[in-house]
């Protein structure tokens, strides 16, 4: 079964977060199924509006990001936030979705100043020749809003999207 790990432990351009900060990302799967776990810091940001499940816009909230980047320009975007909302969209090309809000099997455990996550879905999800990923977190309001990525973005400001740039998958 493979797996890969991620750290986000700096901001989307590259500078050291502290400890309290980072997030951990793992992504194990088969022929069936896929699983993604998720360990992050609770910053209790106002959660988005609405029941926990499918959420547009999650991006605008506190959440954790997972890009899976395969052959074609054709990537997954899972996103997942603290309060059991979570997003996930199917992109061929920048941007560019062609399914979305597709549901994950997810299971949040908030806990103190942490959250963990558990999602499950079909590996089918997961784009033909997956070879490059990047994993990012966002929090905080207004001016106080951070970026985090695993691996830094070039750019004058925030852009997950750059797929281009995203580092080799590594699997453990």
């Amino acid at each position: 079964m493979p797996r890969a790990e991620w750290k986000v432990a700096t901001t989307w351009d590259g500078q050291p977060v502290s400890l309290q900060e980072e997030v951990a990302l793992s992504l194990d799967w088969d022929e069936e199924r896929a699983e993604l776990r998720v360990d992050a810091p609770f910053h209790d940001d106002p959660p988005p509006f609405g029941p926990p499940g499918v959420k547009p816009g999650l991006w605008e909230y506190e959440v954790v990001e997972l890009f899976l980047v395969g052959l074609d320009q054709r990537y997954l975007e899972i996103e997942i936030g603290p309060h059991g909302h979570h997003l996930v969209l199917e992109l061929h090309g920048c941007r560019h979705a062609i399914r979305e809000g597709l549901a994950l099997a997810l299971d949040v455990q908030r806990e103190g100043n942490r959250w963990q996550a558990t999602a499950g879905f079909p590996a089918a999800w997961l784009p033909a020749g997956l070879f490059a990923a990047n994993a990012f977190a966002i929090h905080g309001e207004g001016r106080a809003r951070r970026f985090l990525a695993a691996s830094a973005l070039p750019g004058p400001a925030p852009d997950f999207h750059q797929i281009a740039c995203f580092p080799p998958l590594l699997l453990s």
